[in-house]
């Protein structure tokens, strides 16, 4: 318990493939998917894990079927529950284009932030929307319009003025990246932000995700040895 991450971000990805493994609609493996998140958010308040950020929608999803499109929306919307976070004192917030969201959905993102902005423990965050690039893309824009305006010296950017502008600025890098569903890359995933993150993937599908399989990513964090470039005879003297 004295090495635990501070922040864990996971792509839950499988869902479609694990309802479709029991001939089943994608948009079930989806609404299985749901009662996963809440099961790794209670873990996450439990550990003392402080932020939980997972890729729930991406960019690229809105080329998905329309019809899985609103079926994931209308799951998103109805699962916003107050209650669940307010019993963990837990945190909401949300990262990504949000603005291509349904309004109703928007506006019960923002809510649901407002309600739970007190709580003191795990803050859970929903990419949305999200990519990348598009958030990197963002932040050169914001950038380059403060040097435009005369804000700010292009020779005064800096690796922290990057990320200062990125969606995620409000918390940590993630020490700890985690993938389910068998496949290992990032899908245009806090890129910026995993540049040293350690990653655990696995073969497991999201629905079949549970405590014990997060425990088991969590322990495997442990026994890494975090250099950050550095040989592991000089992370070992400054302990």
């Amino acid at each position: 318990m004295t090495r635990l991450p501070h922040h864990v971000a996971i792509i839950m990805d499988g869902n479609g493939r694990w309802a479709q493994a029991r001939n089943k609609e994608r948009t079930f493996g989806h609404q299985e998917g749901v009662a996963r998140v809440r099961d790794i958010m209670t873990t996450s308040v439990q550990l003392g894990i402080d932020y939980l950020t997972l890729y729930t929608f991406s960019t690229e999803n809105w080329n998905r079927p329309a019809a899985e499109v609103a079926a994931l929306m209308t799951l998103l919307l109805k699962n916003l529950e107050e209650e669940i976070f307010l019993k963990n004192d837990a945190r909401f917030r949300v990262i990504g284009d949000i603005k291509r969201l349904p309004p109703v959905v928007q506006d019960a993102c923002h809510q649901l932030e407002k309600k739970t902005e007190k709580g003191t423990k795990t803050c859970m965050v929903l990419a949305l929307s999200y990519s990348s690039k598009w958030e990197i893309t963002e932040a050169t824009r914001q950038i380059a319009q403060k040097v435009k305006d005369g804000e700010l010296n292009a020779e005064d950017i800096t690796e922290e003025t990057i990320s200062e502008h990125l969606t995620t600025n409000f918390m940590p890098e993630p020490e700890l990246m985690i993938r389910t569903g068998g496949e290992e890359r990032l899908s245009n995933y806090l890129l910026w932000q995993c540049a040293y993150s350690e990653f655990y993937f696995t073969p497991t599908y999201w629905p079949d995700f549970g405590e014990e399989e997060f425990c088991k990513a969590i322990v495997d964090y442990q026994h890494r040895q975090r250099r950050f470039g550095k040989t592991g005879e000089q992370v070992t003297e400054n302990k």
